[in-house]
């Protein structure tokens, strides 16, 4: 259960993370799909155990990771295996073009759905193993 549940939720994220991209510029490569994946499912995890945290809270922390992973998605998929998947070169205060602020506070930002959804699931998942 605990495989399918993970993997269910790390398809999710995939897919919302590439239908995203696609809406904002117009194209998502396959390992944004991944990077999506891994995202929500390290959120879905971590939003379960800080509940009590604010919603603020959670996009700043949320941002963190999603910046976080995006770094390392970007060293390994750009500057590693020369994929040129994006760069943020002509962002200010970029990092290496792999990360940038625009982006955290846009990732912060994208923390409020997400959290919501996250919530909704749990909620779900909780009732169907009380039903059970």
């Amino acid at each position: 259960m605990y495989i399918k549940k993970n993997s269910a939720l790390f398809v999710f994220g995939g897919v919302c993370y590439g239908i995203i991209e696609i809406l904002w510029r117009g194209r998502t490569h396959w390992s944004m799909l991944i990077t999506g994946g891994v995202c929500f499912l390290t959120l879905f995890r971590l939003f379960g155990k800080i509940k009590d945290f604010t919603l603020a809270k959670k996009c700043v922390i949320g941002s963190a990771v999603i910046t976080a992973y995006e770094l390392l998605s970007g060293v390994v998929f750009n500057k590693m295996l020369k994929l040129k998947v994006w760069d943020y070169s002509d962002r200010p205060l970029n990092f290496k073009g792999q990360i940038c602020p625009l982006y955290s506070v846009l990732w912060g930002l994208l923390c409020v759905p997400v959290s919501i959804i996250c919530k909704r699931i749990d909620r779900l998942n909780r009732r169907c193993l009380s039903a059970a």
